[in-house]
């Protein structure tokens, strides 16, 4: 056998691969909770029925319809990609890491809403790297997982890979709220769009 390189690419690094989208790599992590109908009217200004009817629209229907690899959410490459860069992660495992399907059912007589985000391959660590850089390992020990556990081997890793979960799910749950309430665009035109005509501005 001749070794012509480290790697073969069937890993698959840095790069969107259905074997990662079905056999995992680094941490599989299934993240769930369920939303009361009270605060989905209340704080999120919309309704269990259209957040459901969303989901399977445009998460599902949409992303197969696109022929998406692994992207079947909203915007989970956006927290993680700032996770990754906050946490001394490498961000172009951003690729793979970000592989994530969110799933929404109406649950208990259909008054309350069931969300999750099954991610198979979020590559994380917490030793070496851009985990030692001062903010980075700062952010980490505010997360309480800077560094090597002490107690049991990979713990920390697993533990962040937990909040990289967590928070895509807060994240899938607010744009999609967001966009079922028809809010989304309307506050992209309140705050991140100037009234000034700035092409009459000297450089």
């Amino acid at each position: 056998m001749d070794v012509i390189g480290i790697s073969g690419n069937f890993c698959s690094d840095k790069k969107p691969a259905a074997v990662n989208w079905i056999e995992g790599r680094g941490k599989s992590v299934v993240c769930e909770a369920i939303i009361e109908g009270d605060v989905v009217r209340k704080v999120l200004k919309t309704s269990v029925e259209s957040l459901v009817e969303l989901n399977m629209l445009k998460n599902l229907t949409g992303s197969a319809m696109a022929g998406a690899l692994g992207g079947f959410n909203a915007h989970a490459s956006n927290i993680v990609t700032a996770i990754y860069i906050a946490t001394g992660q490498d961000p172009a495992q951003n690729v793979e890491s970000s592989h994530c399907i969110t799933m929404m059912e109406a649950v208990n007589d259909g008054k309350d809403l069931h969300i999750s985000v099954t991610m198979p391959s979020v590559e994380v660590g917490t030793v070496g790297g851009g985990t030692q850089l001062a903010s980075q390992s700062a952010c980490l020990n505010l997360l309480g997982v800077k560094g090597a556990s002490k107690e049991v081997a990979g713990a920390n890793s697993r533990m962040l890979a937990t909040i990289v979960a967590g928070a895509v799910l807060a994240g899938e749950l607010s744009l999609m709220s967001a966009l079922a309430a028809g809010q989304l665009v309307k506050s992209h035109m309140k705050y991140n769009r100037s009234s000034k005509d700035m092409s009459n501005l000297s450089s």
